[in-house]
């Protein structure tokens, strides 16, 4: 205990105490260790009180920021998208895009015309996400609620070219390896 006592202590402690072995380097060690927890108290409230003014100047800044605030500064509704959600929601269609034309050049370069239906099936899917961007680009206003059914209405109509455009594509294949 006295050797741990010293080595917790010893950041605090002024002077090197060797391990206790008579009654008189014990007193030393007893005056280290009330000297090293007052100055560990010490730094203790010191801490608490520049934690507790900065979060009373933060307390004060958002009381005083709305007024202090500049007239073009933007306060978004809480149902504002966050940036990672706008992030995604446009690398999305983006991502969407590269692959109709990625599509449709693999249809161009290796002659199967089927794969350009697919680019033109997966157009109705890409209107339904410009709805959807549109939609919460304006705080998913009230006024607009007619894109969010348009939305719904192109992913139904997508899913079918889709899934005809898939179809094309697995009777052309399917036509192909018959004649080997």
């Amino acid at each position: 205990m006295a050797v741990a006592t010293l080595y917790c202590g010893s950041g605090w402690c002024r002077g090197n105490i060797p391990v206790p072995r008579s009654s008189r380097s014990i007193g030393k060690l007893l005056k280290c260790e009330i000297m090293g927890k007052a100055e560990r108290e010490s730094k203790i409230l010191k801490s608490v009180g520049v934690v507790a003014v900065g979060v009373s100047v933060l307390q004060f800044v958002s009381y005083v920021e709305p007024a202090l605030s500049l007239p073009l500064q933007l306060h978004e509704p809480p149902n504002a998208l966050s940036l990672p959600t706008w992030a995604v929601h446009v690398s999305s269609v983006a991502e969407w895009i590269i692959a109709m034309a990625l599509v449709w050049q693999y249809g161009d370069k290796s002659g199967h015309q089927a794969w350009k239906g697919l680019s033109w099936g997966m157009v109705p899917l890409l209107g339904g996400a410009f709805c959807a961007c549109t939609w919460h680009f304006f705080y998913n206003s009230e006024s607009l609620e007619v894109l969010v059914a348009l939305q719904a209405a192109l992913t139904v109509i997508g899913n079918f070219t889709m899934c005809i455009a898939a179809y094309r594509i697995y009777k052309s294949s399917s036509q192909g390896s018959k004649n080997f």
